[in-house]
């Protein structure tokens, strides 16, 4: 009987916690996940740039090494987290409760990073949505947002051709090359973001962009509504296809008069930028923002995964396919960009850019030259829009799981009441941003930028393998992959190395040349200086989402200290695997406790059936006599 019952309450269970948090459809979804999560609009503008700054083919050297001392232990260490407790980034810290500020500062952290990652995506869509017409309207100058200094390429070429062109006559005006403009550089920022003069001049709404930003978050919405049931579907989609645009923008781009410059440019190795110490924090840092480690996300999409899903695995595919996919980008980007040099006269790093300057002025400059523009306008735009919808998909929902694990009796009682918290919490996301499709829009953005992507996952990410290496500790985590994993200490010590001592340390260096290299942000070409409130405003956001590391560490202690901070080191009873048939070795006191608790649940409730089975017989009985004697 008891065999029978313990039987009856493994397979209850196992569908109570499938049914309660969901769980991937097949591997597959969760691979996908991660490689659109990891996979964004980083890949096309960021990292292209960041090679042939860095040493061209070189910089592949300390990039391939930062993965594998960084990237991939860092992944490992995050989907590992995740898969084997079957939490989120918050009640993840169930192992050591009085880091938890860690994983708040991982949701916050996310939280800003995805608002103003919609923003971006808000741009493209206007972007798109300006591409369905003959003419795009950044093909020329003469339109009412256009100045006397705007130049197309070909009046660009003519102007300079002369020979000394360090001067330059137009409209009886003597300018600089520096100063003129061409029409794709006017239309983002006169016409898209209508910029003012400064970060102190906030202007107004401009409705255009509030509206795509509405669209693209209302898209998130919808896709995440259901959590991975929906989520899950989407990703075959969202995963794939831009690797299908990618490659015939590429096959377009190689056939243009100048592409093999333009990837010579990209590829030519410079190994003497490799005693600069600034490519190799590059390297590092680039491998944080590529694959989102400190960002809550890994943990959060692993969660849903299988016990025994091979980790391992996962955390060779996804990094390496996400470096392969930024240099086949890079191929991409830089064909266009060497056939704009070719059409303008000038070497390709003067035409280069990062950014936002790339996605929204050079590269859409150079699409506007060719046969069909607007075609390949749509394609472009397209892409980046599954890009960057594919990375706010993961990182969205990666928030609603946190709080939903740490409150599920509140926020999983009903779908019901699940979908208004994921809708509620979407329209609080969508106010919050709309401050960044202001006048001053760009300015507040390009702070955040600049000092999220620097300062704060770095930070988080040093904090988080000291908390799980020395206060969970390394053996509690290795005796955790070895029931997960099976015992595979060869390639553990491997792992022990680079979380204990290498990748701490490099994380440290990174954080001390940051520092040191740190100046006050910029824009064009540092003809623009934030002012030292604006650069305030960027170290409040960092302070901001750190601050709950040691904010909750005193809240913690706040009574007895000693008695708390014993108590906040050790691993909570509820800590381990999610189904007890999972909570082996050291595990198996607690697995007998839910076993005995699910056991005792079936018992009374049998017993109850039974009572009121006999209950109505009775009454049933008692009704039959009285009918018969009357």
């Amino acid at each position: 009987m008891q065999k029978i019952l313990e039987d009856m309450s493994h397979n209850i269970y196992i569908q109570e916690v499938e049914a309660e948090r969901g769980a991937w459809g097949g591997k597959l979804e969760f691979i996908l996940t991660c490689i659109g999560s990891a996979v964004g609009l980083g890949n096309v503008w960021r990292f292209p740039y960041l090679l042939f700054r860095s040493g061209g083919g070189a910089f592949l050297i300390p990039f391939v090494i930062m993965l594998f001392l960084i990237g991939i232990p860092l992944f490992f260490l995050d989907i590992s987290l995740g898969q084997f407790a079957s939490l989120g980034p918050l009640a993840i810290f169930r192992m050591s409760p009085i880091w938890k500020g860690v994983g708040f500062s991982m949701i916050f952290t996310n939280l800003i990073l995805i608002m103003y990652y919609n923003v971006i995506i808000s741009w493209c869509m206007y972007f798109l949505f300006a591409s369905f017409t003959n003419h795009l309207p950044w093909q020329s100058c003469g339109n009412m947002w256009n100045t006397p200094l705007c130049t197309t390429s070909e009046e660009f070429k003519n102007l300079t051709s002369s020979g000394n062109d360090s001067f330059i006559m137009k409209e009886n005006l003597s300018l600089s090359r520096s100063e003129l403009k061409t029409p794709s550089e006017e239309y983002f920022y006169r016409k898209v973001l209508q910029m003012s003069d400064g970060l102190d001049h906030p202007g107004t709404i401009i409705w255009q962009l509030a509206l795509c930003l509405f669209l693209a978050w209302t898209i998130v919405f919808l896709v995440i509504s259901k959590g991975i049931a929906s989520l899950g579907k989407v990703v075959y989609f969202s995963s794939t296809f831009p690797y299908v645009l990618l490659t015939i923008m590429l096959v377009r781009g190689v056939t243009l008069e100048g592409a093999l410059k333009g990837i010579k440019f990209y590829m030519l190795p410079d190994f003497s930028r490799l005693s600069d110490l600034k490519v190799w924090s590059d390297a590092a840092t680039q491998m944080f923002y590529a694959l989102g480690s400190g960002s809550g996300a890994l943990i959060a999409m692993s969660s849903y995964n299988k016990f025994n899903n091979n980790t391992l695995r996962d955390a060779l595919i996804v990094p390496i396919s996400n470096v392969l996919t930024s240099i086949y980008a890079g191929f991409v980007i830089f064909s266009v960009l060497g056939y704009m040099a070719e059409m303008k006269g000038v070497e390709v790093k003067d035409v280069a850019a990062d950014g936002p300057g790339l996605a929204f002025v050079v590269y859409p400059e150079g699409l506007s030259t060719l046969p069909a523009a607007p075609v390949w306008s749509i394609l472009f735009y397209i892409m980046m829009l599954v890009l960057g919808f594919s990375t706010m998909f993961g990182m969205t929902e990666c928030f609603f799981i946190a709080f939903m694990d740490e409150f599920p009796l509140l926020l999983r009682k009903s779908a019901e009441r699940t979908y208004l918290f994921r809708g509620l919490g979407i329209l609080l996301f969508y106010l919050i941003s709309l401050p960044m499709v202001t006048n001053c829009g760009f300015y507040l953005f390009s702070i955040v930028d600049s000092f999220i992507g620097s300062f704060t996952f770095i930070f988080i990410c040093e904090f988080e393998l000291f908390v799980v290496m020395f206060f969970y500790g390394y053996k509690n985590f290795e005796s955790d992959l070895s029931m997960m994993l099976g015992d595979k200490r060869w390639l553990f010590m491997f792992f022990r190395v680079t979380w204990c001592f290498v990748t701490p340390a490099i994380i440290l260096i990174s954080i001390v040349a940051t520092a040191i290299s740190y100046k006050r942000p910029t824009l064009f070409n540092e003809t623009y200086t934030f002012p030292v409130w604006g650069e305030a405003i960027g170290w409040l956001v960092v302070a901001f989402c750190l601050f709950f590391i040691p904010a909750y560490f005193f809240l913690y202690c706040r009574k007895d200290f000693k008695k708390s901070l014993r108590k906040g080191i050790t691993s909570e009873l509820s800590w381990g695997p999610a189904l007890y048939i999972n909570r082996t070795g050291r595990y198996e006191k607690t697995r007998r406790m839910t076993i005995n608790s699910i056991v005792t649940d079936i018992c009374t409730t049998v017993t109850i059936d039974n009572i009121t089975d006999q209950s109505s017989v009775s009454n049933k009985s008692f009704k039959e006599d009285t009918v018969e004697h009357m």
